[in-house]
């Protein structure tokens, strides 16, 4: 089996047509060069040289050819060497992220990676809109490889995340409603009031928004419509069918005919989590992971997000 080395001598004499000249720039000796050169010849059964005392080295029709497919190895090789080094320090291979609305709106998904992609150009990018319950599914069967999705009490085994923004909720009122003209809303304002809400199939996340805002206001709030996302809940707003509680980015999004207030007895604020698998084995993966943490809170759109650690 021919090795690179034999290759790369190869390509020199072809290159210098003169064993001595080769050798003198390949660093070895003369007898060396030709020893190695008879030995590829005796590996591929074919002459590659024409030599001859009283005339110059020439390549054989085989030794053309060989050329040109040694040089295409060697390409290959070099690449193949550059991308493990690259692999290994993360900056080459693939990384599948999911993500919800909020990360694009509060810049956590943009600004990770515009920061990711001048580091690791070379790393190939999957990324996927999908809500955080799809998102905790997907990276505990290695679907996904991190998430960007609101924080859980429990996360599936081997699956592991951390906040790095958080945001007000406001409510999301049609803009010809009595409310609409007020600078913040009393939660006791909302009794009465048809919520429209995301459902994704858990008690977790904005349910449990839902239900402490009722709370505060002294009554049960229980959406009457279940979308399946926010940017459709704010389009039924925008409509008239009700009101909605919605992150502060989510205005990002905002069609004509609705407004948002803030809620002045009502605090709560809502967080973004980067998700991923405890053992995590893929160097870019990792990085991907570090840079997320580090740049979460880089966007502070108008000073509205912060970072929490």
């Amino acid at each position: 089996m021919i090795d690179s080395r034999q290759l790369n001598l190869f390509v020199a004499l072809a290159e210098d047509l003169h064993f001595a000249r080769s050798a003198d720039r390949l660093g070895i000796a003369p007898s060396v060069l030709s020893q190695q050169i008879k030995r590829l010849e005796s590996d591929l059964g074919v002459r590659l040289l024409n030599r001859n005392k009283r005339a110059a080295i020439t390549l054989t029709d085989a030794g053309n050819l060989f050329l040109v497919e040694a040089k295409v190895a060697l390409r290959q090789i070099e690449r193949a060497d550059r991308i493990g080094r690259l692999a290994a320090r993360g900056e080459a291979g693939h990384v599948a992220l999911g993500y919800i609305g909020s990360a694009v709106a509060t810049g956590l998904l943009p600004d990770t990676l515009k920061v990711f992609r001048v580091a690791s150009p070379d790393v190939r990018m999957h990324i996927l809109a999908m809500e955080t319950p799809t998102q905790l599914e997907r990276l505990a069967d290695g679907a996904i490889d991190v998430g960007f999705m609101r924080p859980r009490a429990h996360y599936p085994d081997g699956v592991t995340a951390k906040v790095v923004q958080s945001e007000p909720l406001l409510i999301a009122l049609p803009a010809d409603s009595s409310l609409a003209r007020v600078k913040a809303v009393k939660a006791s304002q909302l009794r009465g009031m048809s919520f429209i809400a995301p459902q994704f199939n858990e008690a977790a996340g904005f349910a449990e928004d839902l239900a402490r805002l009722g709370r505060v206001g002294g009554f049960d709030a229980q959406p009457e419509y279940r979308v399946n996302d926010f940017i459709t809940a704010v389009s039924m707003a925008s409509a008239g069918y009700g009101v909605a509680l919605v992150p502060q980015s989510i205005r990002e999004f905002a069609q004509p005919g609705v407004v948002f207030k803030p809620v002045s007895d009502f605090k709560d604020q809502v967080e973004l989590a980067v998700a991923y698998r405890v053992r995590e084995h893929s160097p870019c993966v990792r990085v991907f992971i570090e840079t997320a943490m580090s740049y979460g809170g880089v966007a502070k759109r108008q000073g509205t997000y912060r970072t929490t650690r």
